[in-house]
C-alpha cells in the first residue's frame, strides 16, 4: 500500500509527541526493539489490558522505524464521529465490525502483504491484565498470508491515569514465532486453534519473564 509522505511524517509525530509524554514525563520502557523487522508484513500480536495501547504502541514500533505505518484494525463505533473518525484513519487504523467482517479480514489480508499491522487476539481488553484466549480468526488469518508474527506483551498501562506523571508502564517485543509445522497441516478450525494457541503462549511467556503474567483461571 502506497501512503504519502505527508501522512507518514504525521504518523511519526504523532508517535513521538506520545513518546515524549510516556518516556519523559512517565517512565514507559521499551525492550526487545532488536526483534522488530525492518520491512515485510509482519503482525504485532500484543495482549489488551487498555483503551490506550493502541496509542502507545506504535510509538515503541516507530521509534525504531520512523515514516513507517503501523497499521490497526478498531472497533467501527469509535468511527462514528467525524472528527474522530479523520483522527484515527488518520494514524492507521480502520472500523471493523462485531462478529465476522468479511471486508475488514481482507483489509488485513492485503496489509500483512508488506506493512507493519498491530492486533490484539483476545479481541477485548481486560483492564485487570488477565491473559485470555486468543481468537481463532487470528489463527486462520496468520495461516492465510504468512505474516512475521512477534508475539508482544504490554504491562502496567492499565493502570495509568490522564494526564499523569511519573507512572510506570513497559512494551515487550518477543522473538518471531515459527509456525512452520502448522502452516504444513491442513487449512481447518483445528490448525487455526493451535496456531493462536502458539501466539498466545508466546505473549504469556513474555508476561511471565517480566512478573507480569495472570490467568483468567
Amino acid at each position: 500500500m502506497k501512503v504519502s509522505f505527508f501522512r507518514r511524517f504525521w504518523v511519526t509525530f504523532s508517535a513521538h509527541v506520545v513518546g515524549f509524554y510516556a518516556s519523559t514525563i512517565n517512565h514507559f520502557l521499551v525492550k526487545g526493539s532488536e526483534h522488530i523487522p525492518g520491512e515485510g508484513g509482519v503482525l504485532f500480536a500484543s495482549n489488551h489490558i487498555s483503551a490506550y495501547d493502541t496509542i502507545f504502541l506504535p510509538w515503541a514500533v516507530l521509534r525504531q522505524h520512523p515514516m513507517q505505518m503501523l497499521w490497526a484494525p478498531a472497533k467501527e463505533e469509535l468511527f462514528i464521529n467525524p472528527f474522530q473518525r479523520l483522527i484515527y484513519s488518520s494514524w492507521g487504523a480502520f472500523p471493523v465490525k462485531r462478529g465476522r467482517d468479511v471486508r475488514a479480514g481482507k483489509v488485513l489480508a492485503d496489509l500483512l502483504g508488506n506493512q507493519k499491522v498491530m492486533l490484539f487476539p483476545e479481541g477485548t481488553r481486560n483492564k485487570k491484565g488477565v491473559l485470555g484466549k486468543g481468537n481463532r480468526g487470528v489463527g486462520k488469518l496468520i495461516y492465510d498470508t504468512h505474516p512475521i508474527v512477534i508475539p508482544t506483551a504490554i504491562i502496567g498501562l492499565n493502570n495509568w491515569k490522564f494526564p499523569g506523571m511519573g507512572q510506570q508502564a513497559k512494551v515487550v517485543f518477543g522473538s518471531q514465532i515459527d509456525f512452520f509445522d502448522l502452516l504444513e497441516r491442513q487449512n481447518c478450525k483445528e490448525t487455526h486453534i493451535l496456531i493462536v494457541e502458539r501466539v498466545m503462549a508466546g505473549i504469556a511467556d513474555l508476561l511471565k519473564a517480566e512478573g507480569a503474567y495472570v490467568n483468567e483461571g
